[in-house]
């Protein structure tokens, strides 16, 4: 029987323990001596790492479910179907801006498309770790920014951070 708080624990972090299992393969890999297994090793434990490397950088994404609704990436659409409020749908070739805001103690993804519609995405609504790999197929787009903007959202009040517009 596993604790149910490390239970928590390693399912939100799941992803990086499992990257670095790869990455631990690898090393002993490459320690078995001779050229061969020292490339096949060195190989290895470069895919660790980049497995690792953005294992970490979608860390802040997964988190516990606390807001009303449900976000959906389907098909280059972002949607979010509000419990509360009204949801909405944005494709991802016409996002030109992503903001992220903390209104009333939660944190908000706000989306905005270039006619000017905006959808606000709560960060915590179920199926929000999706938006992570949506991101990531947006031009000049950094996931380490996004990242550490995300991970320090419950540190600023009522705040608003530009982490992305579209180039050009």
């Amino acid at each position: 029987m596993i604790r149910p708080e490390l239970r928590a624990w390693a399912a939100r972090r799941s992803e990086a323990l499992a990257a670095t299992a790869i990455l631990l393969a690898g090393l002993w890999l490459a320690l078995r001596g001779g050229w061969f297994f020292a490339a096949l090793g060195g190989l290895v434990l470069l895919v660790g790492l980049s497995l690792l490397l953005g294992a970490i950088r979608r860390l802040p994404f997964r988190r516990r479910i606390d807001a009303p609704g449900v976000v959906e990436v389907d098909e280059g659409a972002i949607r979010y179907y509000g419990a509360a409020v009204l949801g909405g749908e944005i494709a991802l070739r016409d996002l030109v801006e992503i903001r992220l805001l903390r209104l009333k103690g939660r944190g908000h993804w706000r989306l905005r498309s270039a006619s000017g519609e905006a959808l606000l995405v709560p960060v915590d609504a179920a199926g929000a770790e999706a938006l992570a790999h949506a991101f990531t197929a947006l031009p000049g787009l950094d996931m380490g920014t996004v990242s550490a903007a995300l991970a320090h959202v419950a540190d600023q009040p009522d705040a608003v951070r530009t982490v992305w517009r579209r180039p050009g």
